[in-house]
């Protein structure tokens, strides 16, 4: 019994006091040190504690107060409390997790239509950082075409190192690179790297922000070079 009432949380103090409190029925604080074999003051304080969390109660007899235990039943109230603080802080801990996972997280895209879910999220920064390899546009013919008008309306800024020439547009800028030969982009955008392999239909999608800065210095190198 002793284990189950520290499940619940209890310390181990608490429970033996219960308990024996449980055991001698109505007494004073002195006999209950006495039974326990705990120092008084420290069965005062703990007496205090049980009473603020509604377990035992007291009664004055000539100016003496001699504790009991409740109703049991209020162990209950005791689990509902817990289950009320844990529905209120919940909602802030839950966000909290989420926003350091999103900052850490590294995500696998298998196939033309998931990689479509990395550009569709590039729709949500205000920059955009390519190393662009070959295989985008045959793999995403008519897709890119409604992404870039989506991107242009949204004023959102596309940079681009290649080795071909790319379409004049609207808030994009390129850079022809003549060696840089790859069937690997680099999509660089907020916090997250997205590596594309295009013959392979896959991307690597890492989301953190120091790895994203690192990928954007060695980026921005090249593009001032």
């Amino acid at each position: 019994m002793q284990e189950q009432l520290q499940k619940l949380g209890l310390t181990k103090t608490e429970t033996k006091i219960y308990l024996t409190l449980l055991e001698l029925k109505s007494s004073l604080a002195g006999t209950i040190a006495k039974k326990s074999q705990i120092h008084r003051r420290t069965v005062y304080d703990i007496l205090d504690r049980l009473t603020e969390k509604g377990l035992i109660g007291y009664i004055t007899k000539n100016n003496r107060k001699y504790f009991e235990i409740t109703n049991p039943s209020k162990l209950k109230d005791v689990i509902t409390e817990q289950q009320q603080i844990i529905n209120k802080i919940l909602p802030q801990l839950q966000q909290k997790f989420n926003i350091q996972k999103e900052q850490q997280e590294t995500l696998v895209f298998k196939g033309k239509e998931a990689i479509k879910k990395i550009f569709q999220d590039q729709l949500n920064h205000k920059e955009i950082l390519v190393l662009a390899g070959e295989g985008a546009s045959e793999l995403l013919t008519f897709f890119l075409k409604h992404y870039n008008k989506k991107r242009i309306n949204k004023k959102i800024k596309l940079k681009i190192i290649s080795n071909k020439k790319y379409q004049k547009l609207p808030f994009t800028q390129t850079k022809y690179l003549k060696n840089f030969n790859s069937f690997t982009s680099t999509n660089i955008y907020g916090n997250n790297v997205a590596i594309i392999l295009w013959k392979s239909q896959l991307a690597i999608l890492i989301k953190e922000k120091e790895i994203a800065d690192s990928y954007r210095n060695y980026f921005n190198v090249i593009w001032k070079g």
